[in-house]
């Protein structure tokens, strides 16, 4: 799988082994190309390979969550393992993220 991939009306992220400052510029810049020239309602946020954030990935999931919610979209994240979901909700983005597995 792509790490961006549009599938119906949702971008799907596909988030690398560790999502830190190094990459936070590189997937927000490409994710909001996505949002914007397909036109996509939702965004979903897939942590299956993820096993380390940083605040930044708060920071890439909360942008692209502003800019989606413009246009009534929302974010899921899928396959985040507990330490993952143990930061989504510390951080308090279980608030605006609904979190499936």
């Amino acid at each position: 799988m792509e790490e961006f991939q549009v599938i119906d009306n949702c971008l799907m992220v596909r988030l690398p082994k560790e999502v830190d400052h190094h990459l936070a510029g590189y997937i927000c810049e490409n994710a909001d190309r996505y949002i914007v020239r397909e036109n996509v309602s939702n965004v979903v946020f897939d942590f299956e390979d993820t096993r380390f954030m940083d605040s930044s990935g708060i920071g890439i999931i909360m942008g692209r969550y502003k800019k989606i919610a413009c246009f009534g979209g929302r974010v899921y994240a899928i396959h985040a393992d507990r330490q993952i979901q143990r930061i989504l909700k510390i951080s308090g983005l279980t608030r605006i993220v609904e979190i499936l597995n």
